[in-house]
């Protein structure tokens, strides 16, 4: 198929980019790389011998996304494209309902001009909210605490009914849980702009000396080490995740929810020791005081996407950490050092 991927440059969008093109598919890639490079479309090339299609735009800028669309025939989009930071969202909640909300309005409406009527969505547990009922199913409630959350439960909202208004709608919510590493070539990984907002990238910055130490976030949860649990997943396991989504909706009308997560939480510190075993170095920390909405306890029961995708995350806490630490060793600042 040809796939329009937006958001295609950034961390997961990147990785599922390569995944399609390993599988055969055709790939356009629409970004604006306001937080992203076009230098990880650069290495896909090298690691698939295959060339995504690049087109630097917005999804605010309509004319453009109607060019897009004119181009060529698009069999299906995955939407990846979005602003993502938890603390910036509470900040400037007007650019974020407007960046995420009104730029996917924008790009159904175009998807729906030129009759490309299948959509994976990429969404987040931080629809769940700060929900403590572990493993997390697809029909556990829906309660975002933050403005970047409320997006994706929004955009849900909106896919929900258009499904619902129109049969011919085939749609994927995917709800991501907590995406680490990177491919295991080390090519391509997490490049984020400024402070990361992820523990994982943030660990490898303070390993790799970018940064002093790393800020846990509360020691007096009622978990076994009194720090934070959350279920960790390859970003490559990930990626496949996408693929098998988009197979399921070649045969399937209508819209539907999976958890992407391996089922198993880990805590902080249980993150920071295995990326020291990983790096061969000791990760220094410093405990701080915990953050408002953040749930003792988060992980996924990723059964449905089990059963009906035939999807399972493979790669280990220990791999994640490994695979982490191998990008950002030979990336020590990322993309911009290439």
């Amino acid at each position: 198929m040809r796939i329009l991927v937006t958001g295609g440059t950034g961390y997961i969008g990147s990785h599922t980019t390569l995944a399609l093109l390993e599988a055969g598919h055709d790939v356009v890639v629409l970004d604006n790389l306001m937080n992203s490079s076009e230098e990880s479309l650069r290495r896909v090339q090298e690691l698939t011998g295959r060339k995504a299609e690049f087109v630097r735009a917005d999804l605010l800028d309509t004319a453009a996304l109607e060019e897009v669309f004119e181009g060529g025939s698009i069999d299906a989009v995955i939407h990846f494209a979005g602003l993502k930071a938890v603390g910036e969202s509470v900040a400037k909640p007007l650019f974020y309902y407007h960046n995420n909300v009104v730029g996917t309005i924008n790009l159904l409406e175009a998807m729906d001009r030129h009759n490309v009527r299948t959509l994976v969505f990429s969404s987040s547990a931080t629809v769940y909210g700060a929900s403590e009922e572990v493993p997390l199913t697809e029909d556990a409630p829906l309660d975002a605490v933050n403005p970047y959350g409320r997006t994706k439960e929004q955009i849900e909202d909106i896919l929900s009914d258009l499904g619902a208004a129109d049969g011919r709608w085939n749609i994927a919510l995917l709800r991501y849980f907590n995406p680490a590493g990177a491919h295991e070539s080390g090519r391509i990984g997490e490049d984020p702009t400024g402070i990361p907002n992820n523990l994982l990238p943030f660990v490898a910055q303070v390993a790799v000396g970018r940064r002093e130490k790393v800020l846990v976030f509360g020691n007096d949860y009622p978990t076994p080490d009194g720090t934070g649990v959350r279920d960790y997943i390859h970003v490559v396991d990930l990626a496949a995740g996408h693929l098998g989504a988009l197979d399921y909706l070649r045969g399937n009308a209508g819209v539907f929810r999976w958890n992407l997560g391996t089922g198993n939480g880990s805590s902080v510190l249980e993150v920071l020791t295995a990326f020291s075993e990983a790096a061969g170095k000791d990760i220094p920390y410093e405990f701080t005081d915990r953050r408002p909405g953040d749930a003792a306890v988060s992980y996924a029961d990723p059964s449905a996407a089990h059963r009906d995708l035939g999807w399972r995350a493979e790669r280990s806490l220990a791999q994640m950490c490994e695979d982490h630490w191998r990008w950002q060793k030979n990336n020590p600042e990322g993309y911009a050092g290439s």
